[in-house]
């Protein structure tokens, strides 16, 4: 028996006037809709629709029927048909963040633009490190045209990763593609209905404004039965009230009309109530992901979510630092565990620097240890023992020790988490001979070590051919006569 470690943001009073305000900013303020089936959705549902704006004032009756038709939990499942995210109440599991512009090259110490290698590394290493429940399309490939890059990086987190995957579209065409490949690996799209193995990431524009693409995935993802992840940006002050209370309201409404659009286009799907908002610096002009009032926030609005019974997800566990040091541990650590005593369900953000622009595979794998730590401390302390320590104090105190005790090595294990080598619990003399070397680099030689060593779970043959010859056509479609190259390192990891 343990309780899980919680803290609270609000009084209930206080949730109750979030989501009755931003109730009434949609029937009175409105959200802007840029895609024309949403518009019709919502026209048809009573909302009242200006065609010439795309200004749409939605009812609260509206948002309510949507909220009881949601679900409140939300199962994901690996390759293999296993379930591997349980979203709901307060589970909690970790995955990297999505969409990198550039990955961070340890040994030339800089920033560049991903290749496919880059992106083949990243699902590798996270396919091996079993604190992350999923893995996600972390980087986009400046190797193919942008506009095949969603599905391009889709194509290959499924070769190199058994693991279910966090994802989205950057055009509306594509996923049509994107869905298709899920469904051969799922083996058809019924059997991916049943047991989704992606989340697609929709992400509203701040303020109040659904975009044709994200409206239209949000649609999509309904009629197929693929959880959407609602991803709202306030930025406090910028795009967003400057007040924490404020942001989380203004959050709230454009998650709520998210979610009014997607149960219009199919009732019951499962959809998640999600963000990634930042707390403006006034003085930079930037959106620091490891301020304590962001965090403040995602922890404020998964309560809220919390409140309407709805899975959630945040993007924490990353920082705004440029490179791995004290400052990226510091932020991605205080992400992490805000994260896991708020209960989120799915956080989103680890490997991640630089505003969220930039994936490093050395803080990829020191981030698994500060997850492994969350989730440690998500077990709360647990009593064993009635009593709880009479009976091995009166043994103990006759051996002057409990290293030896039969208690100690029943509990040990389960009592602690052991992090892997990158984390320093070596004495002084040993961490000299074993080189002196920092986290950064410890770290730099573990990821060489997993990419040498680890084996995926290859796809099955045909599902491969298939795999390959989908993204052929749509890589001629853009111009594209051939695909890059995988790198031989890691191409026998998925080959049959």
């Amino acid at each position: 028996m343990s309780v899980q470690p919680r803290v609270s943001w609000f009084e209930e009073d206080v949730r109750n006037r979030i989501v009755a305000e931003a109730m009434t900013i949609l029937e009175e303020v409105g959200v802007f809709v840029e895609n024309e089936e949403a518009l019709a959705l919502l026209d048809g549902a009573g909302a009242r629709v200006d065609k010439g704006s795309g200004r749409v004032l939605i009812p609260a009756s509206v948002i309510e029927k949507a909220l009881e038709t949601a679900p409140g939990r939300i199962r994901v499942y690996d390759r293999f048909g296993e379930v591997a995210m349980d979203l709901g109440e307060d589970r909690v599991h970790f995955n990297p963040g999505s969409a990198a512009l550039r990955v961070y090259d340890f040994a030339e110490q800089r920033a560049r633009t991903p290749v496919t290698a880059d992106v083949v590394a990243f699902a590798t290493l996270t396919d091996a490190l079993p604190n992350y429940a999923a893995q996600s399309t972390g980087v986009i490939p400046g190797d193919v045209p942008e506009m095949l890059a969603d599905r391009y990086r889709l194509y290959l987190g499924l070769l190199f990763s058994a693991k279910p995957i966090v994802t989205g579209t950057f055009e509306k065409q594509a996923f049509e593609v994107m869905h298709a490949m899920l469904a051969a690996v799922a083996g058809d799209a019924e059997r991916l209905r049943e047991r989704p193995l992606a989340i697609f990431d929709c992400c509203p524009s701040p303020p109040l404004i659904w975009s044709d693409l994200t409206a239209q995935a949000l649609i999509d993802c309904a009629r197929a039965g693929l959880p959407a992840e609602l991803v709202s940006m306030p930025l406090t002050g910028a795009t967003a009230p400057v007040t924490l209370a404020g942001a989380v309201t203004q959050h709230c409404a454009e998650n709520l009309s998210g979610i009014a659009i997607h149960q219009l286009a199919k009732s019951g799907s499962p959809i998640i109530y999600g963000g990634s908002p930042a707390c403006f610096d006034m003085r930079k002009g930037t959106t620091p992901m490891g301020a304590v009032e962001t965090q403040m926030i995602d922890g404020a609005y998964a309560e809220i979510g919390k409140h309407l019974g709805l899975p959630t997800h945040a993007y924490m566990g990353l920082s705004d630092s440029k490179v791995v040091d004290y400052q990226a541990g510091m932020e991605s650590a205080m992400g992490a565990t805000v994260a896991a005593v708020s209960g989120v369900n799915n956080v989103s953000g680890p490997g991640m620097h630089d505003f969220e622009s930039c994936q490093s595979l050395e803080k990829l794998v020191l981030d698994h240890e500060i997850c492994g730590l969350a989730l440690r401390l998500t077990r709360g302390i647990e009593l064993r023992d009635d009593p709880i320590a009479l009976p091995v104090l009166a043994e103990g105190i006759e051996t002057r020790e409990f290293l030896s005790l039969p208690h100690t090595s029943k509990w040990f294990r389960e009592e602690a988490y052991f992090p892997d080598e990158v984390i320093d619990r070596a004495t002084l003399g040993e961490w000299e001979e074993l080189g002196h070397k920092g986290a950064a680099v410890r770290a730099s030689e573990r990821v060489k070590t997993i990419l040498s060593s680890h084996k995926t779970e290859p796809l099955d043959g045909p599902v491969r051919k298939y795999l390959e010859e989908l993204m052929t056509e749509e890589a001629h479609k853009v111009g594209v006569e051939e695909l890059p190259g995988l790198p031989a390192r890691v191409s026998e990891l998925s080959t049959v």
